[in-house]
């Protein structure tokens, strides 16, 4: 089954099915209560701070020891689903990179995979904001980024490095 089906099938239903129908997937998806939360008020303020836990939560998780960049990644996207602003969108990227850059210079070198994940996030995130016209407001905390990483290994300062002269010294 289709959107086009679904579509049709709400169609056929009416209001007062439609609204029970809404408040049970309410209820029984965390999701779409939070979709919904957001719609009806939406405090992008309260919605970026819970994201940006989420996205610290990944790498120093309260429980245990282990990093997970997958969830960090995960609560980028389910916060991009939402609508935010685009400039809050590339605040919670960049707040990706920075907080696995604390991660590796707290308790050391990691693996080229997770430098990847950071490097590539770190593009994204200024390929963004160079669409939306915003690098300007974030060109301290870009350049820190790439500061920050001079001690870490497997070529992950030369790769910052190179990206952001491409967005902020060849631009």
């Amino acid at each position: 089954m289709g959107l086009i089906d679904i579509k049709k099938e709400l169609k056929k239903l009416d209001k007062d099915k439609l609204v029970v129908l809404v408040a049970d997937l309410y209820k029984k998806n965390k999701s779409v209560k939070e979709f919904f939360d957001f719609y009806i008020n939406p405090n992008e303020s309260d919605l970026f701070e819970k994201y940006k836990a989420k996205v610290y939560e990944a790498f120093f998780p309260v429980r245990g020891y282990k990093f997970r960049l997958s969830e960090g990644k995960k609560a980028i996207s389910d916060f991009k689903k939402l609508g935010p602003s685009e400039e809050l969108l590339a605040d919670l990227m960049l707040f990706y990179v920075e907080t696995g850059i604390v991660l590796t210079n707290t308790y050391g070198d990691i693996d080229e995979p997770f430098y990847n994940s950071l490097t590539s996030v770190y593009s994204q995130a200024l390929t963004l904001m160079k669409k939306e016209k915003i690098l300007d407001n974030f060109s301290d905390r870009a350049k820190k980024v790439v500061d920050d990483t001079r001690n870490i290994g497997w070529g992950f300062n030369d790769e910052l490095g190179d990206i952001y002269s491409d967005f902020y010294l060849n631009s």
